[in-house]
């Protein structure tokens, strides 16, 4: 049985999918002006292993993680940067995907930018106004949260406890400072002719708008970052009950943050470190799916360089392994002991962490068997699965040439002509094969 964290429940539950065997996942995506810090990478590794696992479990997945390509923050950098809006979200649309890729993340099924769905989202608003959740002003257009008796059911808050925890602009030109902005009328930057005028979309509207056009229901899981809770999926989720008449997800679940020396890391606080500066961004990927994905971590280079040494040996462990038993073997055989403590861990939240000490037990099983081949088959089959699953798994291409040198090392020990094997041992030893 599959279990895992609803953060609108605060509970672990029985995961069961809307519709048998398929599962709907979306996740909030980045706001594009700028490169991705390892905090923001974590959402996008710990998703990515939630899709690889699902799959493994023989589920059909629709992964979806938005682009938000119209926002405050991007007009702001591209009035700094003297570039057009369009020409600054392209750039780092771009960086998005190549830092997706260096974690060793897939990209999502679908991609949507915000600004393809601007219609929608006027019409989206049109509906709340009509059924009374919005309200024209001369700023824009607002939810009328005192409407929803369920505003606040995800994040836990009380409606009459909120003003110290939204961000309230245009307080005097609100019914109440709990409603959040739909509509923001400006000219200033991208900007749109609508009923309400001329400006642009809010955050909040542009995923649930998404979310409705590309699912049409209520969809299995929601994700992203536990900062995202409120007011971000909490305004969602409203605006979904709101005009669809049924909740955006059935799970919601969030990862914990990533601190730098137990400060959180922002851009606002220029304390991050960018992924594209990462020395070894697999290796990272082990740190984070080392930590469970509810608990916050608290990086350090200290710690990082600790998974690196551990990855280094994950691989070397792998490449000696197939050195020892050649380029051909069957790979249908299995260690089903293995691979069923990988899916009890896995089944209870998720709990890679105990998965990370089950491949590291894998791995001194492999370091120590020389002699069953067989054993060491099973080993090394079981032991590429989890590593796929979890991403980890290296491109290990074993050469018709590195295969010989192995072969000519072994017969020059077995003649005892030392020279001779110490120069292949070196060789082999810098290639990291043994």
């Amino acid at each position: 049985m599959f279990e895992i964290y609803n953060t609108m429940t605060r509970k672990i539950e029985e995961f069961k999918p809307v519709k048998d065997n398929h599962v709907s996942i979306y996740v909030c995506g980045p706001t594009v002006y700028s490169y991705i810090h390892i905090g923001n990478a974590r959402p996008v590794i710990f998703f990515d292993m939630l899709k690889n696992y699902l799959i493994y479990k023989g589920y059909d997945v629709n992964y979806v993680s938005n682009i938000t390509d119209i926002d405050d923050k991007i007009i702001n950098e591209a009035k700094v940067l003297k570039v057009k809006e369009e020409e600054l979200t392209n750039k780092f649309i771009e960086e998005f995907i190549k830092d997706t890729k260096r974690i060793g993340s897939k990209l999502p099924d679908q991609m949507p930018k915000a600004t393809n769905y601007i219609s929608e989202m006027i019409d989206y608003i049109d509906d709340l106004i009509d059924k009374g959740y919005a309200y024209k002003t001369k700023s824009g257009v607002y939810f009328k949260t005192t409407k929803l008796d369920s505003y606040g059911s995800l994040s836990k808050q009380n409606k009459d406890d909120l003003e110290e925890s939204v961000r309230i602009e245009n307080k005097s030109d609100k019914l109440d400072f709990r409603d959040f902005s739909l509509w923001k009328n400006t000219e200033e930057g991208l900007s749109y002719d609508s009923p309400f005028g001329i400006g642009r979309p809010g955050w909040h509207i542009e995923c649930a708008v998404m979310n409705n056009d590309i699912f049409g229901e209520t969809i299995d899981i929601h994700g992203g970052g536990t900062d995202l809770i409120f007011p971000h999926h909490e305004n969602e989720n409203a605006q979904t009950i709101a005009h669809s008449n049924h909740g955006l997800a059935n799970y919601w679940m969030h990862v914990g943050r990533v601190d730098l020396d137990n400060i959180k890391m922002s851009k606002s606080l220029n304390n991050t470190i960018l992924v594209k500066d990462l020395k070894d961004p697999i290796s990272y990927r082990l740190l984070i799916l080392a930590h469970h994905y509810r608990n916050p971590i608290n990086y350090s280079d200290e710690l990082y360089l600790e998974f690196i040494s551990m990855y280094d040996k994950i691989i070397r462990t792998l490449k000696r392994t197939r050195l020892m038993f050649g380029s051909s073997f069957d790979q249908n055989m299995f260690d089903h002991e293995i691979l069923n403590k990988f899916e009890k861990e896995m089944d209870q939240d998720l709990n890679t962490p105990n998965v990370i000490t089950l491949i590291l037990e894998v791995i001194k099983e492999l370091n120590k068997t020389n002699s069953d081949i067989i054993k060491m088959i099973k080993l090394y089959n079981s032991l590429k699965t989890i590593l796929e699953v979890l991403g980890l798994m290296p491109e290990i291409k074993l050469e018709e040439k590195t295969l010989k040198s192995y072969m000519l090392w072994q017969q020059a020990r077995l003649d005892k002509d030392y020279a001779k094997a110490d120069l292949l041992r070196k060789e082999l030893l810098e290639e990291g094969w043994i």
